[in-house]
């Protein structure tokens, strides 16, 4: 039994895996959680011993030597963190830099191989929105990079001096308010990227892709898009989980 780890921008994710298949529930705590050390501690202490820990990494480097030292002092285990390479189980990077692509979307397309999905196009949508083409072959085609809309909200209100908001606003095309105007601004705006994307990776994947939200507002997306889509939870586990077996059969 493997522990696999997802440390992503805003929470730590973690569940058990057998193979290439995650076994259970799927477990997280926020990094702003109070008390967040002795938390993680006591959870990592209530879990089967697993025979390996393996960590993919999007967060700070100050976030992962605390999980780091946790699992040593916890579990007394050397955790593995899974780096991006030009190829992985299948999944083979469009980056001239591969090193440079983000560890969650590495993963996150493998997951999608491996459940048969290509070609597709991933949308992951948590702190930042990622957009990634994947095609039937497994070649990475290439991809985006926006802010949330949360952050987008967040990056206006903060370069403003007079754009003020008394609370969350809902989403409509004909605001008529200042704090409708800015969300739907932002959801809307992401929502027409995907469905721009997709659109615009219909020639180099062969066809129309089939389109996975991923990531913690996925539903949320998924509500505002006017064609199909699928959601896919835990994608960065779910990779994770195949990679970590593939290493332990090279082993």
């Amino acid at each position: 039994m493997n522990l696999l780890l997802d440390l992503g921008n805003t929470r730590l994710k973690w569940a058990l895996a057998e193979g290439a298949r995650l076994q259970g529930a799927v477990a997280a705590l926020a990094w702003d959680t109070p008390d967040f050390g002795s938390r993680l501690n006591t959870a990592l202490a209530a879990l089967p011993p697993p025979h390996a820990v393996h960590m993919a990494v999007v967060a700070t480097a100050a976030r992962e030597r605390q999980v780091l030292a946790g699992v040593r002092r916890v579990l007394r285990i050397e955790p593995r963190v899974q780096r991006s390479v030009a190829e992985l189980c299948g999944v083979r990077s469009a980056y001239r830099e591969p090193t440079r692509l983000g560890i969650d979307r590495l993963l996150g397309m493998v997951a999608a191989r491996d459940a048969g999905f290509a070609p597709c196009v991933l949308a992951s949508l948590g702190t930042a929105l990622t957009l990634d083409a994947l095609d039937g072959a497994g070649r990475h085609r290439g991809g985006l990079i926006v802010a949330s809309p949360a952050l987008m909200q967040q990056a206006l209100l903060d370069a403003s001096g007079r754009v003020a908001v008394r609370g969350a606003g809902r989403v409509t095309w004909l605001a008529d308010n200042t704090e409708d105007a800015l969300n739907s601004g932002a959801w809307l705006a992401a929502a027409a990227l995907v469905e721009r994307f997709s659109e615009e990776s219909a020639q180099a994947l062969d066809g129309q892709p089939r389109l996975l939200l991923a990531g913690g507002d996925a539903p949320r997306l998924q509500a505002l898009l006017r064609g199909a889509s699928q959601l896919f939870p835990d994608a960065v586990l779910r990779g994770l989980a195949i990679a970590a077996d593939a290493q332990r059969d090279a082993d």
